[in-house]
């Protein structure tokens, strides 16, 4: 009976392990997608260049999706036209969490070369497609 049990809570566990994966990979797949809209509508003449993380350590990615999140709050729309769609995309980014912290990290957001902001978001769209491999 006893092993009956551990069997049952054994299988459930699994399970629910292996569905919260897809939900993950969903989210990080919307999340590129935010990503992908926003390079459409932001400013990229005559801004502020942003510290841009390129490739960081495994370890690294909590510190990199860090850096990224602090950098979309220095975005500007492109046009007054696409303000309103802009606001809630900077929103979705800002409330994403990426819920592996790793280790620390030696470097910070400012050791990362500065680049546009379209450069910027296509480096933080790699870095998603990265995580959801």
């Amino acid at each position: 009976m006893g092993r009956m049990i551990i069997l049952c809570i054994l299988f459930l566990s699994s399970s629910m392990a292996l569905t919260a994966a897809p939900h993950k990979i969903a989210k990080y797949k919307q999340l590129l997608k935010t990503i992908k809209l926003l390079e459409t509508t932001v400013k990229d003449k005559d801004v502020e260049l942003l510290h841009t993380p390129e490739n960081p350590m495994d370890g690294c990615i909590f510190t990199a999706v860090t850096c990224f999140q602090k950098g979309t709050l220095k975005l500007q729309p492109e046009n007054s036209q696409v303000n309103s769609t802009f606001i809630q995309t900077i929103k979705i980014l800002k409330r994403f969490s990426f819920s592996d912290p790793g280790k620390p990290c030696e470097s910070s957001c400012e050791s990362y070369e500065k680049k546009s902001p379209k450069e910027f978001l296509k480096s933080f769209a790699k870095l998603i497609k990265k995580v959801i491999r």
